[in-house]
């Protein structure tokens, strides 16, 4: 019980993804999950080269902290607003990291939020390189089929198929949908013909 009173509060950092020239990538509020002392987890925060495991937020996730470009002892940043924070001595641009971009190990560019609620702007995974290696030349198919590489036989087969049947039961039947569109007594058809 008197543990518990007497425990300190969680040592707490801001989780930078990535550091731009004025731009900081901020992934939130997280915490460093070690079993170092406390002093030790707070001098290797101020040096810079902590190295385990961070929680951010309230999510449960561990990652690793060499995902991120830096982990910055709360007090050492400050938030002037949403869009702007003060550290080492600069202003820097926030640039709101989404959960989905704290796993990837590329680059990210921040652009303005695209959903519009003026909240400054948000990272997403940079993929011009992605875009730069497609040979514009080649030529895409109008349609696509997905079906396996090696099959024989004609995709629309089996629905010719069940298009036949079911007119061959319609035609069978008293009541059904006619050939116009409409439901009720269907004609017979003459004898020796085709249905």
């Amino acid at each position: 019980m008197i543990r518990k009173l007497l425990r300190r509060k969680s040592i707490e950092v801001w989780v930078v993804k990535q550091i731009d020239e004025d731009v900081l990538h901020l992934c939130g509020i997280g915490t460093p999950q070690t079993e170092q002392k406390r002093k030790a987890v707070i001098e290797a925060l101020e040096r810079g080269d902590y190295r385990g495991g961070v929680r951010i937020g309230k999510t449960g996730v561990v990652l690793n902290s060499r995902l991120f470009a830096a982990l910055i002892p709360l007090e050492a940043l400050t938030l002037e607003h949403e869009r702007l924070a003060l550290w080492q001595d600069r202003t820097w641009q926030i640039s709101r990291v989404p959960q989905r971009c704290w796993h990837h190990e590329g680059r990210l560019i921040a652009h303005l939020d695209p959903l519009g609620n003026h909240s400054g702007l948000v990272s997403s995974e940079d993929v011009s390189t992605i875009r730069d290696s497609i040979d514009p030349a080649t030529n895409t198919p109008a349609t696509v089929e997905f079906r396996p590489g090696d099959a024989l036989e004609d995709p629309t087969a089996d629905i010719h198929e069940a298009i036949h049947q079911a007119r061959a039961r319609r035609h069978t039947k008293d009541k059904g949908w006619r050939d116009d569109g409409t439901w009720g007594t269907s004609p017979k058809p003459p004898e020796g013909s085709d249905p």
